[in-house]
């Protein structure tokens, strides 16, 4: 058996287990690599040579870029602003949601403008009185469009850009997926106002992320900050040294919600306030200004409360409402409000159902406890085993707070990227690596976090298919599926063959993920046009565009995944839509891309 046969059946096999879908993607790719080494297609360093990959580097980098937009709320902060100025009209707000979902998508790529706009369209939909089902779909489908505005929009552009530089000498412009990108960005919003509402499901959503644009509101009203508490410091020669907590003399109207030492430790009943205490006590504001002045003591915190909820929220502080854990080391130890534990304050202390009031509670399993500070601290409460955390921290930082200097930091950051990888004036490995690293060193985002924001499924499956993607052109199995694709359409010209190719690319891709269908296509592609007497440069700017044509199956693309449980969809439900965007994207491929890059 020929090497060419042999590569085409681990092709076969590759695909079979991708449609399977009992693998994961990365173990798929993995083993395609093993079998391409087994079988004697490559050698082991051409196994490994793939996760080295500059593309690799590229694309972990732009995930990392992406994690610091989304990270700093710039991703929420502009799905808000547009949302709030769309209105509720169904066109309008169609396309505000699909027009912001292409430009972000430019710069983190679909998945991940899917992902972040995902609560944003949610909660568009439901203060419009709309079914989620109604905008998700034509989300993730104009994320799709987006990736072919900018060579960061997708890996897919980098992988034909990359190509091209091989079999010329010089890749794609920065910008010049955008002269097809635009275009496809409109035909996409088109057909979606104009077949929408006719092709578009309404679905009851099972998965809907949680609304949290409003959480300082719920948690006022379903917690008692009324009058508060202020936190005071006890001076040397003040007269509240030496009392008991609860014989602590205070004017009239003050009451003393807890004493707690300055290691932290709370006050226990008889054990006398000493010098820097700080003693917890509510009371009206002239109140409390009697205690601070006839007692020799120092303001440390003021109340927080209804008229104070700037406050509460905002660029450097967050609340948290936790639920005191099974085996906690919690329980059994007072806790009260105005408290600090770990750099976090205790607004509030609720037992089933109930509010605790300003007095020491001996804390429970199952209480809530209300908790403010600085966002690093109170992020941190996700990973504290001694509680609970009723809503994911992060998800209220980004729907809630306003863009704070790590905003700005990450935008700047973004600014340099991208004129490093438009001027060209270095690889895009080395433009995107300035850029991840920056986001880490200016303080976006912590190590931890740029490790977690990178798709390492993705990379596996990226370089464990470069060595097929090798192996068929090597093999000699590109040049054999050329032949017979230029017969085929032998006689017909550029826009005959780039058609074909369009829909080899397209069904392929429909069940294998664009990412690994543009890796197996291009090698073929390029072989087609050089039988043809075709220039690459438009068949693979074709090829990009059939693979970002990813909107038939849930499977296609993560992104249609992502939309699929919020918006209720079927698997069935995405090619009725589906087929008449592909149809579209069709014609304006094989109109426009023979004029822009002549054959």
């Amino acid at each position: 058996m020929d090497d060419a046969t042999l590569s085409l059946i681990v092709l076969g096999a590759t695909v079979a287990l991708f449609v399977w879908n009992r693998l994961s993607v990365g173990a798929v790719a993995v083993l395609c690599s093993l079998a391409l080494l087994v079988t004697g297609l490559v050698d082991a360093g051409t196994v490994v040579a793939g996760f080295g990959d500059p593309i690799i580097i590229f694309i972990a980098c732009l995930f990392i870029l992406a994690g610091g937009l989304e990270s700093s709320g710039v991703t929420a902060w502009a799905g808000r602003a547009i949302v709030a100025r769309a209105g509720t009209g169904r066109g309008r707000l169609t396309i505000a949601v699909m027009a912001l979902a292409a430009v972000l998508t430019a710069f983190v790529t679909p998945n991940g403008s899917a992902a972040a706009l995902l609560p944003v369209a949610v909660l568009a939909a439901r203060r419009s009185d709309r079914s989620p089902s109604s905008l998700l779909m034509p989300l993730a489908f104009a994320a799709s469009a987006g990736g072919l505005l900018m060579l960061s929009g997708s890996p897919v552009n980098v992988i034909v850009s990359d190509a091209l530089a091989d079999a010329t000498g010089q890749g794609f412009g920065f910008f010049e997926f955008g002269l097809v990108g635009v275009p496809l960005v409109l035909v996409t919003i088109g057909v979606v106002l104009l077949l929408g509402p006719r092709l578009l499901p309404i679905r009851d959503a099972h998965e809907l992320p949680a609304d949290l644009s409003d959480h300082v509101t719920a948690m006022l009203e379903h917690y008692r900050l009324d009058e508060g508490f202020t936190r005071v410091r006890v001076r040397a020669t003040s007269p509240l040294v030496g009392a008991a907590p609860d014989e602590v003399p205070v004017p009239e109207g003050v009451l003393v919600v807890g004493v707690q030492h300055a290691d932290g430790v709370p006050g226990h009943v008889g054990e006398d306030v000493r010098a820097d205490d700080v003693v917890v006590v509510s009371g009206t504001s002239s109140q409390v200004a009697r205690l601070v002045s006839g007692s020799d003591v120092e303001v440390v915190a003021t109340p927080l409360t209804h008229e104070t909820r700037e406050a509460l929220l905002s660029r450097e502080a967050g609340i948290a409402e936790v639920v005191v854990a099974p085996r906690s080391d919690l329980i059994g130890q007072r806790v009260f409000p105005g408290q600090v534990r770990s750099g976090l304050t205790v607004l509030a202390v609720r037992r089933l159902g109930k509010d605790r009031g300003p007095q020491t509670t001996i804390a429970a399993e199952g209480d809530l406890l209300l908790l403010h500070g600085p966002w690093p601290q109170v992020e941190q409460l996700e990973r504290d085993d001694d509680v609970l955390v009723v809503n994911d921290p992060a998800a209220v930082r980004r729907q809630n707070a306003p863009l704070g200097p790590a905003a700005w930091r990450a935008l700047a950051i973004m600014v340099v990227t991208v004129a490093l990888l438009a001027t060209g004036v270095t690889i895009p490995a080395i433009a995107g690596l300035v850029g991840a690293v920056g986001m880490v060193l200016l303080g976006v985002v912590t190590p931890q976090q740029a490790y977690r924001s990178v798709s390492w499924q993705a990379l596996v499956l990226i370089g464990g298919l470069i060595p097929l993607s090798a192996a068929i052109s090597s093999s000699g199995a590109a040049d054999l599926i050329a032949g017979r694709l230029v017969d085929l359409v032998a006689g017909g010209g550029p826009h005959l063959l780039l058609a074909a190719l369009f829909a080899l690319t397209l069904v392929l891709g429909q069940v294998v993920s664009n990412t690994a269908t543009v890796l197996v296509v291009t090698p073929i592609a390029l072989s087609a046009a050089a039988d043809a007497g075709v220039a690459p440069a438009p068949v693979l700017m074709l090829v990009a565009v059939a693979g970002a044509a990813s909107f038939l199956t849930p499977i296609a693309t993560p992104a249609n995944m992502i939309v699929m449980g919020p918006g209720g969809y079927r698997f069935g439900d995405y090619w009725k839509l589906g087929i008449a965007v592909t149809v579209a994207w069709f014609a304006v491929a094989i109109a426009l891309i023979p004029v822009l890059w002549s054959p």
